[in-house]
């Protein structure tokens, strides 16, 4: 394994390139893991968390700040990139969690899983923790410091709560029957050279609406921005819809089941991603594997490689 380091600064020295192309090692990271699944089976399940994003470009997950970058040395890599969770609708509805990320020294925690009715099972924690399903007095999973934040609660709510996101907590539900709660927000990164793209978005609670929207109007479960997938709805506007998956290579959390939906499936947390950055000079000495990743060039020249799949960056 090649020797690496974290630090905030960079340093004179290059890879025996030629004065005015050096590049000191020094690298950006974003490491987004594998989003939750949504709770499934019983009645109306949470939304799955999302998946644990940690970056040096920018803010990191759950309120943190910018983490120190890395410094890089010759040698391979290899880069996990994780799976989302699978819904299920197989008692007692929660499949696994989320799977990490992994670059370097950096792990990021998989996202945790919606609720359920059936047992009843609570929400897990994780990356970002999954939302409450429909059972009274329940809380959301927790985040992990500095990846996520937790699942909304459920008090006395015949819906599920929203997952949390890489931005917020996920939609908490109060004594609303027919109301269900939105997936946390995820956090916008501009480390892929395309400004203000979301990653690790909550997915959204589950609903079955029993009365005509005229007398009880309903709350779609939306998937939080950043990847999250909306919840089920089995009668309403949106209806029958049943749990969205969340956006692959985001991190998103899947949306929770519906009683009223057959069936009652939480949907898939989305892929993970893993991106590397460094100055224009660090691009002839990468390379990256298998061909599904990519390197591609930023605006200012900056040098980017791309994990939507597990892999290798070799550094000559």
């Amino acid at each position: 394994m090649p020797l690496n380091s974290t630090r905030g600064a960079g340093s004179a020295k290059g890879f025996g390139l030629t004065a005015g192309a050096t590049w000191d090692g020094i690298a950006d990271f974003l490491v987004v893991a594998g989003g939750g699944p949504g709770g499934g089976t019983g009645q109306n399940g949470g939304g799955g968390g999302a998946g644990g994003f940690r970056t040096s470009y920018g803010p990191s997950g759950g309120g943190g700040g910018a983490e120190s970058k890395l410094t890089l040395t010759p040698g391979s890599y290899p880069i996990t990139v994780g799976a989302g969770g699978t819904g299920t609708d197989s008692p007692p509805g929660q499949g696994p969690s989320g799977s990490p990320s992994v670059f370097s020294t950096i792990t990021s925690t998989g996202g945790g899983v919606g609720g359920t009715q059936t047992a009843p099972q609570a929400a897990t924690p994780g990356g970002s923790g999954g939302g409450a399903g429909q059972v009274p007095s329940s809380v959301g999973g927790s985040g992990t410091a500095n990846q996520g934040f937790a699942g909304g609660t459920n008090t006395n709510s015949n819906s599920g709560a929203g997952g949390g996101g890489a931005g917020a907590v996920g939609q908490s539900i109060s004594n609303s029957p027919y109301i269900t709660g939105n997936g946390g927000i995820g956090v916008a990164s501009d480390i892929s050279g395309t400004p203000g793209t979301y990653y690790a978005g909550g997915g959204g609670g589950g609903v079955h609406q029993s009365q005509p929207p005229a007398t009880f109007p309903v709350g779609y479960g939306t998937g939080g921005t950043g990847g999250g997938g909306s919840g089920a709805v089995s009668i309403g506007p949106r209806a029958p819809s049943v749990a969205a998956p969340g956006t692959a290579n985001t991190g998103g959390g899947g949306g929770g089941s519906s009683e009223g939906i057959s069936p009652r499936l939480g949907g898939n947390g989305g892929s993970g991603i893993v991106i590397i950055r460094a100055p224009k000079a660090a691009g002839p000495k990468w390379s990256v594997s298998p061909g599904t990743n990519t390197k591609t060039t930023a605006p200012n020249g900056d040098a980017i490689a791309n994990f939507t799949v597990p892999g290798t960056l070799t550094i000559s």
